[in-house]
């Protein structure tokens, strides 16, 4: 049975983001056990890492770095030991180098890249976008393009390397819906609040053998 490191760092939608992964496990039947953890010891040890989030940028990484010893154990098991990591909304844009919300704050840096806020061309859109929208283009493991996911977003995250981003969507322009780089993948939309293509999602985190 593998074990997945869902990563508790004082972020909201963890308990959401818990009971997605066991259901997506139950129903492809993946032997799994989900464990909220903030303990380094913990994160050494596990197959696969998640780190969810809601929230501002600042905040986030603040509460990611108050946890003595996590970042650096998350560095060590993901790009270290190159165990399978997601990274969903906040915790996929943390993967950049910097975050421009109130301010500029320094990210993970595991993807290089910044932070922005959204500008839609449209006047009459708003910002944070919220809602469902379409997932389109790049081809990744764990990607279903077409596929309508839940949006809940005032930034973007804007890699210098085109080639990391593998999904868009739009909102009065395109902006970032997925990246990867080798064992390491995020997306901007929530799986956990996207209903069943969202669980596919998941399954296929659970499954992914980069």
């Amino acid at each position: 049975m593998q074990t997945v490191a869902l990563i508790d760092y004082g972020s909201g939608n963890l308990r959401s983001a818990e009971r997605a992964l066991n259901e997506a496990a139950r129903r492809s039947g993946v032997q799994t056990r989900v464990v909220v953890t903030d303990r380094p010891e913990v994160v050494r040890e596990a197959d696969r890492v998640v780190l969810p989030g809601v929230g501002a940028f600042a905040a986030s990484m603040e509460g990611l770095q108050a946890r003595p010893g996590l970042a650096e154990e998350m560095e060590e098991t993901v790009r270290g030991r190159g165990a399978p990591f997601l990274g969903v909304c906040v915790g996929m844009q943390l993967l950049a180098t910097r975050g421009l919300e109130f301010g500029e704050h320094a990210g993970l840096n595991w993807i290089p890249g910044e932070v922005r806020r959204l500008e839609p061309a449209d006047p009459g859109l708003s910002v944070p976008h919220m809602g469902w929208n379409t997932v389109e283009g790049g081809e990744h493991p764990l990607l279903e393009p077409g596929a309508s996911m839940y949006f809940a977003n005032s930034y973007a995250f804007h890699p210098d390397d085109a080639e990391t981003v593998t999904a868009t969507s739009d909102h009065g322009g395109r902006f970032t819906a997925a990246v990867a780089r080798g064992n390491i993948a995020g997306v901007q939309f929530h799986p956990e609040k996207s209903q069943a293509a969202g669980l596919e999602l998941l399954a296929r985190f659970l499954a992914w053998r980069p």
